[in-house]
């Protein structure tokens, strides 16, 4: 399973879903061309100040600051 299959699958039936299937489509086409080696922060952000990030099993909340920066908590 993708990343992008599992983290919508993760998301099926929350309200939230929606608004990442658009993000996630363009994350995963990004990794699987090669082209980028990073991912930009505002497709995971989606226009929100706060998403939450599941890896391996344990949510973490990325959170963007006023002043630009990024925080990742656990």
């Amino acid at each position: 399973m993708s990343a992008s299959s599992a983290a919508t699958s993760h998301l099926s039936g929350s309200s939230s879903a929606q608004a990442f299937a658009a993000p996630l489509a363009a994350a995963s086409a990004a990794m699987h061309s090669g082209a980028a080696a990073g991912l930009d922060s505002t497709l995971l952000l989606n226009g929100q100040k706060a998403v939450t990030i599941v890896h391996n099993g344990t949510p973490y909340r990325l959170q963007a600051t006023k002043l630009g920066k990024l925080i990742l908590t656990k």
